[in-house]
């Protein structure tokens, strides 16, 4: 190999070499560092199911390196100072401990302990159809439709169809509140969160008539145009389009002949022949 080519090989080694480090210099020095710790959070030691008492064992703390969430707890002590507390639902392992899980200080787990403020616990009864069939489970949320009979054209009662109240929450099916539930289980009554007003209108409707729940997609919250349905909206169809009718092509019962004498034209409309 010639000098000159050796020559130019080790300035191409220490070209890159040196474009190596600086890359690596710079990447070191766009790379922000990993927080430090800023304390420490309460998380679940171990799965805790609903109703059972926290304490020590069940509850660890791990450290927490950014601004804590709200209602979470930053020790041990600070979560079990002014008594105990248990936990409103099924929580996993290294799950946070959030205010919102447990009950306050010295409460038990009841069903009043899961109503936000300013809201109501009231019970309907349903059967395995009006329920969706078991699908309803704790935490959903439903549309609560009210069937009844009112007076209609004439003497004649009709039935119809009003939906009563949107997006409202189910706290408990039978005497289950856990939002885990795997399975669907054939409900007799469902009870749902509503506010006082709700309230009355859901136990006046239960005397006039029928309630039936219709489950809503999770993470929904608009509220849809609901009508009144009315028995005549079964058999009721949609008009379709009139027919379109087209005239018949008319004919024309003459004809014109062209004739050609001497390079002139003439032309010279006969009748047709049937």
């Amino acid at each position: 190999m010639r000098k000159g080519n050796i020559f130019i090989l080790v300035i191409a080694i220490v070209m890159g070499g040196f474009a190596a480090f600086l890359a690596r210099n710079w990447i070191a020095a766009n790379t922000p560092l990993a927080a430090p710790a800023a304390g420490t959070i309460v998380v679940a030691a171990l799965p805790v199911a609903f109703g059972t008492e926290l304490n020590s064992s069940n509850l660890s703390e791990i450290p927490w390196p950014s601004k804590m969430p709200e209602g979470a707890f930053a020790s041990k002590e600070e979560l079990l100072k002014d008594g105990r507390r248990v936990a409103l639902g099924p929580i996993q392992r290294d799950e946070l401990i959030l205010k919102t899980k447990i009950t306050g200080p010295g409460q038990r787990a009841s069903l009043s302990a899961l109503l936000d403020q300013g809201k109501r616990a009231v019970t309907v009864r349903v059967d395995d159809v009006r329920g969706v069939a078991g699908f309803v489970l704790p935490g959903d949320r439903v549309d609560v439709v009210l069937i009844r009979s009112v007076s209609g054209p004439g003497a004649a009662g009709e039935n119809v169809s009003d939906v009563l109240l949107q997006h409202i929450k189910v706290l408990a099916v039978d005497q289950l509140v856990n939002e885990r539930q795997e399975k669907p289980t054939i409900a007799r009554a469902v009870t749902l969160e509503l506010d006082t007003d709700q309230a009355q209108k859901i136990l006046l409707a239960t005397n006039l008539g029928q309630l039936s729940l219709i489950l809503r997609q999770a993470g929904e919250s608009d509220p849809a145009y609901a009508k009144r349905v009315t028995e005549r909206d079964l058999t009721r169809t949609e008009p379709s389009a009139a027919p379109v009718v087209t005239a018949p092509v008319r004919r024309s019962e003459s004809a014109t002949v062209t004739i050609i004498r001497n390079m002139k034209r003439e032309e010279y409309s006969v009748m047709k022949s049937n």
